[in-house]
């Protein structure tokens, strides 16, 4: 496995990342321990998760599986490099102070429920799961400052963030003489591409990592063939706003591959691994078996012309080049 410091903290963290979404719902406990027992014999150090996470098994779910796998040998909370996010309401019904958002009020309840169900006197790196446009600079960095200074968290990183908030969070936290984010977590991936606009300039200059999440694009990268109106195909237009080229693209994408001679699923996240503002990139797998190889991607280093090749098959959106550089020159001079 190889590895990489996340952001411009001094921590290190595997460049492949088990995303744990799938815990609960689509995986059993018994599959996720399994997944979490191989992903660290792997030398896998970084697990993702949520505290609404969990599926038809209910919110939460996915920490308290999470949890028991800790509790079974306790030496295995201190190989882990623990993140999970904040954000979303943990209440099935409309609740005052439970809504979507941040607030001290909230935040001081889901941070030791989160802890509660993993199992855990800390969290390592704690996120943001989106970005609150209501909350004050001051109340926000007032509750997470608190929740630093008591050792609850370690770091603090976002997800879904833009590039002119991490840029207003991140100077308000180093006007307060603090560490501020460490990580972003942003959806990228040859079929999802906008972070380039701004979000990855804005993390490249304020020392933030990038850990992105599904760089398979929902499994679309996978190399498994897909008809061109089949039903996945068009939920990845709808949630990438990706006109895809019919099979064309993901036909060239896997001659392209043979043409490397590596799998699809390794090309897909090593391309991700490929840009330097990159620290780890999240691959939520279902079963065991999907971790087979996965090393693999941390290790390949693209050629240069096959990244070019990569850009001529996928930089195109409803038929349009889906950006010519970084903002602002992808749309004025």
């Amino acid at each position: 496995m190889e590895y990489a410091k996340l952001g411009r903290s001094n921590l290190t963290v595997s460049k492949i990342c088990l995303g744990t979404m799938h815990f609960g719902h689509y995986t059993t406990a018994d599959e996720a321990f399994r997944i979490m027992d191989k992903a660290l014999d792997m030398g896998i150090n970084f697990f993702d998760t949520a505290n609404v996470y969990g599926g038809k098994s209910g919110r939460g779910a996915t920490e308290e599986i999470i949890g028991r796998w800790f509790k079974q040998d306790g030496s295995k909370r201190d190989r882990v490099v623990l993140a999970t996010k904040v954000y979303g309401s943990m209440a099935n019904d409309s609740t005052p102070n439970d809504e979507q958002g941040i607030s001290a009020y909230k935040v001081r309840k889901h941070v030791a429920d989160s802890l509660r169900r993993l199992q855990t006197d800390h969290i390592d790196l704690y996120q943001i799961h989106h970005i609150d446009r209501r909350i004050s600079l001051e109340e926000f960095w007032t509750t997470f400052d608190r929740l630093i200074y008591q050792g609850d968290v370690l770091y603090m990183g976002t997800s879904n963030f833009p590039g002119w908030g991490l840029a207003k969070y991140q100077m308000a936290a180093w006007q307060r003489g603090m560490l501020g984010f460490v990580s972003e977590q942003p959806q990228y991936n040859l079929l999802s591409r906008y972070p380039e606009l701004e979000v990855i300039p804005a993390a490249r200059e304020f020392g933030i990592g990038l850990i992105p999440y599904m760089p398979l694009a929902g499994g679309v990268l996978t190399g498994k063939k897909q008809a061109p109106q089949d039903s996945r195909t068009q939920q990845v237009e709808r949630e990438y706003e990706m006109k895809l080229d019919g099979n064309k693209q993901l036909e060239d994408f896997s001659a392209l591959c043979q043409e490397i001679g590596e799998p699809e699923t390794i090309v897909a996240i090593a391309w991700v691994l490929a840009n330097p503002a990159v620290s780890s990139a999240i691959v939520g797998v279902r079963t065991v078996g999907q971790l087979d190889g996965l090393d693999r991607a941390a290790s390949l280093k693209i050629d240069p012309s096959h990244l070019a090749k990569l850009d001529t098959i996928f930089n195109i959106n409803r038929g349009r080049p889906l950006r010519s550089s970084e903002a602002p020159h992808a749309f004025a001079w």
